[in-house]
């Protein structure tokens, strides 16, 4: 079987790995213990990125026509590639954290969102949060002034309730002195009534003669 034939998988499965990526990375892994290898590789997996180990030919092969073909120039010594179809920052996040505790894993470069960045501009990228890191965020924001309002209600709500119920017992003692006042019009009405006989019209005088 030709070379060309046994390389054609190979080459069709990176092409696969980063066909609708949101972002690839590449690494030099030269030096990392076993430990350290399994150690990455579980913290790359829990973040949903999938990692694996090319010869730089068959990626630069898979590369090209491609939006990845700009990481052509970092395919030199030992490669790995960590590939994100979700989160655009979880491969350099991820290793740019695990580089700080294993200096042997080198970050090449790589693209995000179809831009191409080298080692400094992944670990810049690596400082952004986490899409739902940002949600939760953004979220918190919004429920911020829902909680405070929401907590203000409920102060005045309580503050009322009292006083509500404090109210009609206030009430009562005015209602009850009013009631006599109310019957001071019946009495009033008397010397209206007696009244009445002086509004008649006097008798003619008789007529004289």
């Amino acid at each position: 079987m030709a070379k060309v034939e046994l390389k054609q998988p190979v080459v069709q499965e990176i092409a696969d790995r980063i066909k609708g990526a949101q972002s690839v990375v590449l690494v030099d892994h030269r030096g990392l213990t076993v430990e350290q290898d399994t150690q990455l590789r579980r913290a790359l997996r829990e973040a949903g990125v999938s990692y694996k180990v090319y010869k730089n030919t068959m990626m630069n092969f898979a590369f090209k026509g491609t939006d990845c073909e700009g990481l052509s120039q970092y395919l030199e010594g030992p490669s790995a590639m960590a590939v994100s179809d979700s989160d655009a920052t979880a491969p350099a996040r991820v290793l740019a954290q695990f580089a700080k505790t294993a200096e042997q894993l080198e970050i090449k470069g790589g693209i995000v969102e179809g831009i191409v960045y080298d080692a400094a501009g992944i670990k810049d990228i690596a400082n952004i949060p986490s899409r739902e890191e940002l949600i939760s965020k953004l979220l918190g924001s919004l429920q911020s002034p829902i909680t405070n309002f929401a907590r203000v209600m409920n102060q005045l709500a309580e503050k009322g309730g009292a006083g509500a119920c404090e109210a009609p017992a206030a009430e009562e003692a005015p209602a009850e002195e009013a009631a006599p006042a109310a019957e001071a019009p019946a009495a009033e009405e008397a010397p209206a009534a007696e009244a009445a006989p002086a509004e008649e019209k006097p008798a003619e005088a008789p007529a004289e003669e």
